[in-house]
């Protein structure tokens, strides 16, 4: 028994359309991505962004362009990034300073970094070194608490401006050891490591191609790291934690994009980044520019950051800072 099939005008249509989506769809990436960087070229966060851009152009074999859209204290790029579609084309790389202490020092942002930005994965870090000049007759934590506590208010530390890292790392130094130091902003790290290699001031919290260079010149003594662990690259140096269990001061540099973003593009990015970060011509790279290479999952630096921002947000209301 056969069948006779009508085709309609209307079933035409369908089938058209249909047949126009499966000829036209486009794996992505079907052009060429952004990744906005919130500072001006040649800093830190334009460094990794870089070596990030051409590792994904490679893999993605789409080109990977860098935009730098500094201002605001990273504000304006980030908020790009925030209101942009979530089609996977338009990526950040975020940093500490702008993903976390900015929101907590800033009333009126004009986004919200936790719902209208999706983590895709970290990419660098570089814990903070806990250094001291010469003079200062301290050769552990332990050594300058116990200092700290005979001279109130007279061990001062340099930072590179009021509400930046290095400034909060050293009230949280103050708060875990209950001692009192006197906090001296400077215009940027290098004038705070200048300040300290001068004697300006006692001691310092910086990174580590901040401080290391001077500490091998017998300029600056090294004290004690601000990691997790002890750094690989200094094994003999403890860490603060070791004496003030909990405080970790580390900066990092991962990758967002918008919320929203569909779920398989960003595991394909993740996947993308985790293996080349893995690779000896990345990892390298990564190093040499100063940084450590770190991954992790989407939701291991989404717990990341809501981590922090509870950390440093404490810091700051025990401090008595409000945001401005």
């Amino acid at each position: 028994m056969s069948r006779i099939i009508v085709v309609t005008p209307s079933v035409i249509v369908v089938i058209a359309i249909a047949l126009h989506g499966t000829v036209f769809a486009q794996p992505y990436p079907s052009k060429p991505l952004r990744l906005i960087v919130t500072s001006a070229p040649q800093g830190g966060t334009d460094a990794i962004a870089r070596i990030a851009a051409a590792s994904l152009s490679e893999s993605l074999g789409q080109q990977v362009i860098v935009d730098n859209r500094p201002g605001a204290d990273g504000a304006i790029g980030t908020a790009f990034v925030a209101k942009s579609g979530p089609d996977g084309y338009t990526l950040l790389m975020s940093a500490t300073a702008s993903t976390i202490l900015l929101p907590l020092t800033r009333a009126n942002m004009p986004y919200d970094g936790v719902r209208e930005l999706a983590p895709v994965s970290l990419l660098a870090s570089t814990d903070y070194i806990l250094s001291v000049h010469p003079s200062l007759p301290v050769k552990t934590v332990k050594d300058l608490i116990v200092l700290a506590k005979a001279r109130p208010g007279q061990i001062s530390f340099s930072s590179s401006g009021p509400l930046g890292l290095s400034h909060l790392a050293g009230e949280l130094i103050k708060q875990r050891a209950n001692v009192d130091m006197l906090h001296v902003p400077y215009k940027g790290g290098g004038a705070a490591a200048l300040a300290i290699l001068g004697g300006e001031v006692s001691l310092m919290i910086g990174t580590a191609p901040s401080v290391i260079p001077h500490a091998q010149t017998g300029r600056l003594r090294l004290i004690a790291t601000a990691g997790k662990q002890r750094s690989t690259a200094l094994p003999d140096l403890p860490t603060i934690s070791e004496t003030l269990p909990g405080i970790v001061i580390t900066s990092w540099y991962g990758l967002q994009v918008p919320a929203g973003t569909p779920r398989d593009i960003i595991a394909r990015l993740n996947t993308i980044i985790v293996k080349d970060v893995a690779t000896e011509r990345v990892a390298q790279r990564i190093v040499r520019s100063g940084l450590e290479p770190l991954t992790s999952s989407p939701e291991q630096f989404s717990a990341y950051i809501k981590e922090q921002l509870a950390t440093w947000g404490k810091v700051l209301q025990d401090a008595g800072v409000a945001a401005h």
